[in-house]
């Protein structure tokens, strides 16, 4: 026997793909950034990020307690900053999840808008030739003719709201209903477009700002009596909406008859307030937290309170040189409180007091003096006096550098000693005089006044905010709760001449609905006796149920 050489078998090249290409890339890109997947991560990433907007005080609701937190931490507080944390809903990297979400849903949105329209109108699809391996399926021989069971089908399917065609030469019906699933689907990702479009305008048209207002002063919207006021590109903040507010009283109560962590725990804000808008009469309008009162569009949010102590301050010429209320910033939950006052025209020189408010003062052998409860017991004021040279400008207002009302600079300024040499503490209580040293004039305790902390936001978009969130919501409902599904209803002839009246469903996803709707749809087409047939194989396979391959295999 000759033995033959085999030929080698030839391997294979390898599979050489050509490069991408930056276009390539570009469309690869563009795919992933616009698929659901990655539309649903953005939200949820958005959500996220929002979270250090409730942990940190923000500039933009409350800059006095962002102040607060970046003296208290001094190492963390600054990074803190760079980072944007107390402007998270305005940092880079917020608004680039932002921009990044709504490419997204654009992207993913208008293409199965698109598709979905094309599917509503078009026509049921072809009835399957084997009807039984359908999930629910059910059928019934009766004597009636082909003609008149399949208008009893026809009936009983529009009854319950079916698109209806006709196939097979008019022996057959396909049914179909559930599209307000996918469009309720597209309207709650439409609804999301349309909240992040209104939130953009607002921020656009719109604005807010901060204000402290004491009790029994006046306040009018104009950009100069803000503490802080953050403007949208398109607002002139010379053309405020015009409105006056007074508030004319604040009612603050604490708990003062529980033991505990409770006791000083407050229970009650409630102010009087009366506004004025353009040309209307002045009404008297009742302000709580998180009840906010609408002044023409404009919206006013009691967000913090405190005490001013009302102060009047003499020169050394005996003349009054500052007279009124002081807010002072609470620090704590029992409303230990830090402020200072400025006094540039006392003559011949200028005088400046940083001074601490305790409402119910004690003196502890170690921290010194504390308040011990937010109620006005015992109330004292603590006080450190500091003056110019003669004719200077020691507080340096006449620089032009702004400067914050709650806190000044002492480098040029002297801070008053007693006679041992030692810095000077005033403790004043209500009604008493404190003449200071060296002839530098003297201030007197008047009284205390509250004063309530607002902020004043107008939106026109909220309206817009709230009509998409409804949307938003309707949707979501809609897609959860409408069940998408198709039914065919088929009459033939036995070999007996008697006709065969098959009804079976098809659902998206899983439906224990789906098998008594068919036996009630079959009920109502031929009463009587019917007989049920299933494929065990498929009949509790979702996959099998969702599968487009599989359903066209059927038709």
């Amino acid at each position: 026997m000759t033995d033959t050489m085999l030929p080698e078998t030839a391997q294979p090249e390898p599979v050489r793909l050509p490069p991408l290409g930056p276009l390539g890339w570009a469309r690869w890109a563009w795919r992933q950034l616009t698929s659901m997947r990655v539309a649903l991560l953005l939200l949820m990433l958005l959500a996220v990020a929002a979270v250090p907007g409730s942990v940190f005080p923000q500039r933009r609701i409350d800059p006095t307690k962002v102040d607060g937190y970046l003296a208290e931490h001094t190492t963390s507080g600054p990074w803190l900053d760079r980072l944007g944390a107390f402007d998270v809903y305005s940092s880079p990297w917020f608004s680039a999840i932002y921009l990044l979400l709504f490419v997204s849903l654009v992207g993913c949105v208008v293409p199965r808008a698109k598709q979905h329209w094309k599917s509503a109108r078009s026509a049921p699809p072809r009835t399957p030739r084997r009807l039984e391996r359908l999930p629910a399926h059910a059928s019934a021989t009766v004597d009636g003719s082909p003609e008149e069971m399949l208008e009893k089908a026809r009936t009983a399917l529009r009854r319950r709201r079916f698109r209806l065609a006709e196939h097979d030469g008019g022996t057959s019906l396909a049914a179909e209903k559930g599209y307000t699933a996918e469009t309720g689907n597209l309207a709650f990702h439409l609804a999301l477009l349309g909240l992040l479009v209104s939130i953009a305008a607002g921020t656009l048209v719109g604005y807010s700002g901060q204000v402290t207002v004491v009790e029994g002063q006046p306040f009018s919207n104009v950009a100069v009596m803000y503490n802080t006021l953050s403007a949208g590109s398109r607002v002139d903040t010379g053309d405020l909406p015009p409105f006056t507010l007074t508030l004319d009283s604040l009612k603050v109560d604490f708990d003062n008859g529980s033991g505990g962590g409770q006791l000083g725990a407050p229970r009650m804000f409630t102010g009087a307030v009366t506004v004025a808008d353009a040309g209307g009469p002045p009404s008297t309008r009742t302000l709580r937290v998180n009840q906010p009162v609408d002044v023409g569009g404009t919206r006013l949010f009691l967000v913090g309170n405190g005490y001013a102590p009302v102060l009047t301050v003499r020169d050394g010429a005996g003349n009054v040189a500052f007279s009124g209320a002081v807010p002072f910033l609470p620090r704590d939950s029992q409303y230990t409180s830090l402020g200072v006052v400025k006094v540039p025209d006392a003559q011949p020189r200028q005088v400046a007091l940083r001074g601490l408010f305790l409402p119910t003062a004690v003196v502890d052998p170690v921290k010194g003096p504390v308040s011990i409860f937010p109620g006005l017991t015992d109330p004292r004021l603590f006080l450190t006096a500091y003056v110019s040279a003669p004719g200077v400008d020691g507080l340096g207002l006449d620089s032009g550098v702004p400067q914050s009302v709650y806190e000044f600079d002492d480098k040029d300024l002297t801070q008053l000693t007693d006679d041992k040499g030692e810095p000077l503490r005033i403790l004043l209580a209500p009604g008493t005089t404190f003449d200071l040293p060296d002839g530098a004039g003297s201030v007197t305790f008047d009284g205390i006044k509250r004063y309530a902390a607002l902020d004043i936001r107008y939106d026109p978009a909220k309206v817009w905010v709230l009509g998409f969130a409804v949307l938003a919501l309707a949707g979501l409902t809609a897609s959860l709760f409408v069940r998408r599904r198709r039914l065919w209803a088929r009459v033939s002839t036995d070999d007996e001449g008697r006709t065969v009246v098959e009804v079976a469903g098809l659902s998206r996803g899983d439906d224990t609905a789906l098998q008594p709707l068919v036996r009630e749809v079959l009920a109502e087409i031929a009463p009587g006796p019917q007989s049920h047939q299933h494929d065990p194989k498929h009949q509790n396979d979702p996959k099998h149920q969702n599968d487009p391959k599989h359903q066209n295999d059927e038709e």
